[in-house]
């Protein structure tokens, strides 16, 4: 199935009115040229099985309005895609609707690693939610230091004065530093965090951990890593 460009999902992403979510979720998967087919679809299986987990949706449906959710691949600035479109998710039958959305795309593209590029077209999504969320979040995950596009540290120093918090998953298999570099350069607004995967195999097991850490705690507690 051709995908869509990212602007023209973006503006399909509207949908009718709906009560506003608590938070709202752009899900930013590395989709570049280190990501072999196995561990794409490692990550890709990894952010279903998170929302098909009873500690996730538990929290899920105890925070009030639940939470918007989209699913954004990213390699080059022109490769850019919206996979899953915002969905709102409340319940167990709304993460497992998800989960299933999840599992129906098919990797967008191959490229380089544009991770700034990324983070401005996540934010972007955020001007076409059904209604605004009390909490916009950006998840970057990722395995390597940008290598293309716009600086990481000058897109989160805009979208952090816009209100958006930027947190990271960064997966150590290529470069063992890339947590620093993740502090330095992609987190920042309330709450942000770095949530570490050593290894593609691993990377499961820290999604879900950072779910659960960023919808649990909101936005005002204090700055922390999860590893």
């Amino acid at each position: 199935m051709r995908l869509a460009s990212a602007a023209f999902l973006f503006a399909l992403a509207a949908a009718s009115p709906a009560p506003a979510a608590g938070i709202a979720l752009v899900l930013a998967v590395d989709v570049s040229e280190s990501v072999s087919a196995e561990r794409y679809a490692l990550q890709h299986e990894g952010i279903a099985r998170a929302f098909e987990t009873p500690q996730l949706v538990d929290i899920i449906a105890a925070t009030p309005g639940g939470i918007e959710a989209l699913v954004l691949e990213w390699s080059d600035p022109d490769k850019i895609a919206i996979t899953v479109g915002w969905t709102q998710i409340a319940n167990h039958n709304g993460a497992a609707a998800f989960a299933t959305s999840v599992r129906g795309t098919q990797r967008s593209s191959h490229g380089l690693t544009a991770i700034g590029s990324a983070m401005l077209a996540a934010a972007t999504a955020f001007e076409h939610m059904p209604e605004p969320a009390g909490h916009r979040v950006i998840d970057i995950s990722g395995d390597g230091m940008a290598n293309f596009g716009v600086p990481p540290a000058q897109a989160r120093d805009a979208l952090v004065k816009q209100g958006i918090t930027i947190n990271g998953l960064a997966i150590l298999s290529e470069e063992p530093w890339l947590d620093d570099y993740y502090r330095s350069n992609v987190i920042g607004g309330p709450a942000s965090f770095v949530a570490v995967a050593k290894t593609f195999d691993s990377f499961a097991d820290a999604m879900l951990r950072k779910l659960v850490q960023e919808v649990a705690r909101g936005p005002f507690t204090s700055d922390s890593d999860e590893r």
